[in-house]
């Protein structure tokens, strides 16, 4: 009995040694900011293009610089809308307004070039496009055929071959095809997803793709399926087709009661919530990164963050996540999991509206921090299966 007993226990040791994140940091909200406008009309412009800078921004280079060189993060995720990169005279597809491009190139070398880490391209658009006034419910289903305004999802793919080429040489990108699909048919997500993978490799990108499912993303209902949007994302994104396979899925988990990230109190427990997704991609021999997660500053929930963040670390089927959220423009508001409290953000130096730390100090520096691995990936080409471990160089 003993002898089974230590072999159990090295056995498990051994799968929690194989299970390594490659990739870890945050996610920046800013460049989607700017077009929220109850009951906008296409003539009023949708808040579109916006100032840059003054309406919306990607980046503070300064909150990067912390995160690379104090917090020894190796991956950020930035926001943009579609109808920015393609404006509406334009229509989605290849043509796109190069001055608002080279706002986000700017920021996306930064991350990589000038500070070595990585960077998921998130076109935070709710595979929608045309009216981002009232996101995340605004705007028409790309390759809804039954929409006569909708993008088409061959639009969709032409979208993507431009913006893969574009960065096709940065080895340091990763292609997140779609900011949390809803509300729409799953076959439909699959169908833009596929489309999305194949642009993307038809220009000779071979970077890291990760795809959405359904139902905002969520990996607590990832293996359901709803009435009027089956089959579920696991039934449905198996099937996709990746001729380098270097393609992740791309999962959404927040531990409130609703799974919303918009309340203080915690309820919805990570390991018990995302146990068939990971029995899932363990079964397709399939690999994914939550790329967003949180929870309020609340001694309530700091053992549901710790729980969810050592079950990512404690599985191979996990090789990234990048929380929610930092950003320039958040000042004392709060992107997660406050009930519309203003307890600051996770960016370098927020405050809350009381003027007391921020959620980077309360949330970021006191739980998160601590499960940033001390070696991540900081060389070679984004991939599923990460590359050489180091520290920060």
């Amino acid at each position: 009995m003993l002898f089974s007993n230590t072999l159990a226990a090295a056995a498990l040791l051994a799968v929690k040694a194989s299970a390594t994140i490659f990739y870890a940091g945050v996610a920046e909200s800013g460049g989607e900011f700017g077009v929220y406008i109850l009951g906008a009309t296409a003539q009023q412009g949708y808040g579109l293009p916006g100032v840059f800078g003054q309406d919306y921004s990607f980046i503070d280079k300064k909150g990067i610089d912390v995160y690379v060189d104090k917090n020894k993060v190796n991956l950020f995720r930035v926001a943009f809308l579609l109808e920015r990169m393609c404006p509406l005279s334009y229509g989605l597809g290849s043509k796109f307004n190069e001055t608002h491009f080279n706002y986000y190139a700017d920021a996306v070398n930064y991350i990589t070039k000038t500070k070595g880490a990585y960077c998921i391209l998130d076109p935070h658009s709710y595979m929608r496009y045309n009216n981002p006034s009232q996101q995340p419910m605004t705007g028409s289903i790309i390759g809804d055929t039954k929409d006569v305004t909708a993008a088409t999802t061959a639009q969709f793919g032409a979208f993507w071959k431009e913006l893969a080429k574009r960065f096709a040489g940065n080895e340091k990108v990763i292609f997140s095809i779609m900011n949390e699909p809803h509300d729409m048919e799953t076959n439909l997500v699959l169908a833009n997803n596929q489309a999305a993978i194949d642009a993307i490799r038809s220009t000779g990108a071979k970077q890291l793709i990760i795809a959405p499912g359904n139902s905002w993303s969520g990996g607590h209902a990832w293996t359901q399926s709803y009435t009027g949007y089956s089959p579920s994302s696991a039934d449905a994104m198996v099937h996709l087709k990746d001729p380098l396979n270097n393609t992740a899925l791309d999962i959404h988990e927040y531990l409130d009661v609703d799974y919303s990230g918009g309340h203080s109190l915690c309820a919805s427990p990570a390991p018990e919530n995302l146990k068939d997704l990971t029995a899932w991609l363990k079964a397709n021999k399939l690999k994914a990164m939550i790329t967003e997660f949180g929870a309020s500053n609340g001694t309530q929930c700091e053992s549901y963050l710790t729980g969810m963040l050592q079950y990512m670390a404690d599985n191979e089927e996990y090789i990234g996540w990048t929380a929610w959220a930092a950003g320039p423009f958040w000042g004392t508001y709060s992107p997660c999991c406050t009930d519309s409290q203003q307890w600051g953000s996770l960016e370098p130096g927020s405050k809350a509206g009381d003027g007391s730390p921020g959620m980077y100090e309360t949330v970021w520096l006191k739980t998160i921090q601590k499960f940033v691995p001390k070696k991540l990936v900081w060389k070679g080409t984004s991939s599923v299966k990460g590359g050489p471990l180091s520290k920060r160089p």
